[in-house]
């Protein structure tokens, strides 16, 4: 009689549990906005890839997760592979876009070629543009980012107050750079002869 309790209670909780088709399907139905997340830590196409793949991998394997919980879990597995490959420290400095990312094959990835919202996270240094996705987008925590990150809570308040100030900075120029263009296209002979 208790057998049959059991594997009754055993049957139950397995519903409960991700399975590798889960996980497979979460990958499949969410991979855009899995691999822009993935592409918005690296800022690199190739690193992006790598993540999001062995995200996916990990997720396929992982131990046991609730089904609810799973795609906060292939998020978060995301995110500690993108730390993994990238490897982001704090630094020290006041801050400053990194302006151009160097692609593995020594191409240049231009923020500016993005659209302006994009452009304005990818121009972060590493470490800020972590903590700006993971803090803003994302919305963990100051201890989650820092226990991810591997560094302290001042840290990660520090790198979000410089992400914040250099996208609205970012934002601004390019605002202004794109009413540069329309008040000069406007004003071009081409336009005057119409």
């Amino acid at each position: 009689m208790n057998l049959l309790r059991k594997s009754h209670i055993d049957a139950g909780k397995t519903d409960e549990y991700a399975t590798s088709e889960d996980f497979a399907r979460l990958f499949t139905v969410g991979m855009r906005r899995l691999y822009l997340l993935s592409f918005l830590l690296t800022a690199n196409h190739e690193k992006a890839e790598q993540s999001f793949v062995s995200g996916l991998e990990e997720c396929v394997n992982c131990n046991s997760v609730f089904k609810d919980w799973a795609r906060s879990w292939a998020e978060r597995t995301v995110i500690k592979n993108a730390i993994r490959i990238m490897a982001p420290r704090p630094s020290r400095s006041s801050g400053s876009f990194a302006g151009i990312h160097r692609q593995a094959d020594g191409k240049r990835e231009n923020p500016q070629d993005q659209n302006p919202a994009i452009a304005s996270v990818l121009a972060l240094e590493d470490f800020d543009r972590f903590v700006f996705v993971m803090s803003v987008l994302e919305r963990y925590t100051e201890k989650e980012c820092s226990v991810l990150l591997g560094c302290s809570r001042q840290d990660v308040r520090e790198a979000r107050m410089r992400a914040l100030r250099q996208i609205a900075e970012y934002m601004k120029h390019d605002e202004a750079g794109q009413q540069d263009f329309i008040v000069s296209s406007s004003s071009s002979p081409e336009m005057l002869a119409h």
